[in-house]
């Protein structure tokens, strides 16, 4: 079976389309694929349904919804020696769709992030690009962008889409590390028109333009950035993002890439080591939350 909720929702078995065409059919489908291998309580499908209040008729109506999938299960694993009821089970006091996690573009995009993650800690910018962009591939476009949501499947596509964004930036400060300003140039300008508030992007903007010999171009990002804080949150700019703006002005040596064969010059002070080498690390809460 393959998944996915990065985008319009998909489903397929054997290469058959099991995807429901009413709307609440395919919200619990979505539901029980993001907790996969889990069983998923009757109250909380009900609660992802139709909220705090549910009709009298819920349970029943639940009922037929779950042996509609049942049915557009088994219609698509004709041939194959599976029973639809050994994939999506019945438990005491709820339902588990019995796939492999990998199955589901989500838990895929979640494996791949804490690989890309954990090379980026471990030093190896190559890995984590490399990992993240894999994750970021798997997007094709908003989380569960085609489907109605109660509150739970809410919760999913605001988690799923932050931590696209997140991803996004631990990548591009693994791309900026390997000298790759160049590359990310037209992507950032997207990204920051995009996220007219998060910082974190913006400075990643900063050093990219400034690298590449635009000085005057990231000046100017730094004021648009700060012309947008001031009028929606009637905030400056984070410290470290002002530092950069320092560092861009009078032309800071510690701005330039790093040569891997090259260390850092020694006896800097922590703050100013992560304002100027990797704007991510010193800006990443900050910019998420107002981004």
């Amino acid at each position: 079976m393959e998944i996915k909720v990065l985008g319009p929702l998909e489903a397929v078995e054997a290469e058959v389309s099991i995807v429901p065409t009413a709307g609440k059919p395919r919200q619990l489908l979505a539901l029980l694929a993001l907790n996969a291998r889990q069983m998923v309580p009757v109250v909380a499908m009900m609660d992802e349904l139709w909220g705090p209040r549910p009709p009298r008729s819920a349970a029943t109506t639940l009922q037929t919804y779950i042996f509609q999938l049942r049915r557009s299960l088994s219609a698509a694993m004709v041939g194959t020696g599976r029973d639809a009821k050994e994939v999506l089970i019945t438990r005491s006091a709820g339902y588990l769709l019995e796939t492999p996690m990998g199955d589901v573009d989500a838990c895929r995009f979640d494996e791949l992030t804490v690989r890309g993650y954990a090379a980026f800690e471990a030093g190896d910018p190559e890995a984590a690009s490399r990992q993240l962009g894999q994750a970021l591939g798997l997007w094709r476009g908003p989380a569960l962008i085609d489907l109605p949501r109660g509150s739970r499947l809410e919760i999913e596509a605001t988690r799923l889409d932050e931590s696209r964004v997140a991803a996004l930036e631990r990548r591009l400060d693994a791309d900026l590390q390997l000298g790759r300003h160049h590359e990310i140039l037209g992507e950032l300008a997207g990204l920051t028109a995009q996220y007219p508030l998060h910082e974190n992007l913006h400075a990643q903007f900063m050093l990219a333009l400034y690298r590449c010999g635009m000085s005057a171009r990231a000046l100017e990002v730094f004021r648009r950035l700060r012309a947008s804080l001031i009028d929606e949150l009637g905030l400056e700019p984070s410290a470290p993002v002002q530092r950069l703006q320092r560092a861009v002005l009078s032309s800071d040596p510690m701005l330039d890439p790093v040569h891997p064969l090259r260390p850092r010059t020694p006896g800097l002070g922590a703050d100013r080591r992560q304002a100027l080498e990797g704007p991510g690390r010193a800006m990443a809460p900050r910019a998420g939350s107002r981004g």
